[in-house]
């Protein structure tokens, strides 16, 4: 049918070479940064993004633990493809995204939707970055390494939530038509030891002795900005809940509260006075605090 078209043979052969740069992860790696195009061929990017670290300026070692680029990085019309991905379109049509990816291997994946006009936009970054949750309280400013080799500040504004985003305009990848993608962190915090966070309130579970509880007194309750006293009246029972106002997360109303639940803790080891002095006060002071169960 089309053996003897010229136009057909080219077309198979660019499909060739695209299915040879996503089955093979050296060229496949080096297609991401542009390095070659869709027929496998040298790119010229000029001589400003070297710097002594290697093509395009990339230093893996360079960048930042908590830093940490998405396996689907490269997003709609990202840049680097060229050609590459009109050529697979063409092929397969819309149902090429899992046939490609099967063939690439892990680590590679795009749909139908990733794939744009060759004059398209550039192709935003995706990536991740993890900050404590004082830092997601307060605000903190963070530099990061762009795969090019190139570092930014990144500003993260104070009351962020784990999971948003932060879009960086134009800090993203180059496409065919010269315009520049974003670069779109997601926000990761970590657990806090102490501190659940539950919107703009946060919650603390507080130990105390049997004779705070029983006696009362004044205690130290640790907050993200250092400890406060806490006035704990005398006959505080286990699981009671204080309120410390405006010692939470920050909102969009102003910050938001911190829970403190006192939980009575005794001694690790046993203590014969307090065991006898316990025998004489059940006896002579018994009460049910179960009898509203019945």
């Amino acid at each position: 049918s089309n053996k003897h078209d010229p136009r057909a043979a080219s077309r198979f052969s660019e499909l060739n070479a695209a299915y040879e740069i996503l089955g093979e992860e050296a060229k496949r790696k080096a297609f991401d940064r542009g390095e070659i195009d869709g027929e496998g061929k040298p790119r010229f990017h000029g001589f400003g993004g070297f710097g002594g670290r290697g093509p395009g300026g990339f230093r893996p070692e360079g960048n930042f633990e908590s830093f940490t680029w998405g396996a689907d990085a490269f997003r709609r019309g990202g840049g680097g493809f060229g050609g590459f991905e009109d050529i697979l379109k063409e092929a397969f049509g819309g149902g090429m995204g899992r046939a490609a990816r099967g063939r690439a291997g892990a680590g590679f994946g795009f749909e139908q939707d990733d794939f744009g006009p060759a004059s398209g936009p550039g192709g935003d970054v995706a990536a991740s970055l993890t900050i404590s949750l004082a830092e997601a309280a307060r605000g903190v400013s963070k530099r990061v390494q762009l795969p090019t080799g190139r570092e930014v500040e990144v500003k993260v504004p104070a009351g962020l939530a784990d999971g948003q985003q932060i879009r960086l305009k134009g800090q993203g990848l180059a496409g065919p038509a010269g315009r520049v993608g974003d670069l779109l962190i997601t926000i990761g915090i970590t657990p806090h030891p102490l501190f659940v966070r539950e919107g703009a309130d946060l919650r603390l579970e507080l130990p105390i002795a049997l004779h705070e509880a029983v006696l009362g007194a004044k205690v130290r309750v640790p907050t993200l900005d250092g400890a406060v006293e806490l006035a704990l009246p005398p006959g505080t029972n286990s699981g009671r809940t204080f309120r410390l106002r405006g010692r939470g997360f920050p909102g969009k109303a102003g910050k938001g509260d911190l829970l403190t639940t006192v939980r009575i803790v005794l001694p690790e080891r046993s203590d014969r006075e307090l065991e006898e002095l316990m025998r004489k006060w059940r006896d002579s002071k018994p009460y049910d605090p179960r009898k509203a169960m019945e």
